[in-house]
């Protein structure tokens, strides 16, 4: 493995772990929704931008996965 490929390998597991950290972060949001309103709690802002976040950021370690299509520069 390259140098750049272990870099990106090395960024892409970041990029995991931040995925993981943002996803707990949008269910400690609505469990909080739900300590303050019970059952008349409805999905916070706050989640659901966390949520954009999250997907896009596992996006990016996707696409970083990814093999090349062509090896020819």
């Amino acid at each position: 493995m390259s140098d750049v490929e272990q870099q990106l390998e090395d960024l892409r597991e970041r990029l995991i772990a931040i995925a993981e950290e943002l996803a707990d972060l949008g269910i400690a949001a609505i469990q909080s929704a739900i300590d303050e309103d019970g059952v008349k709690a409805q999905r916070p802002e706050i989640e659901k931008r966390v949520t954009r976040a999250r997907r896009s950021v596992e996006k990016a370690a996707a696409i970083i996965g990814q093999q090349p299509e062509s090896t020819t520069i």
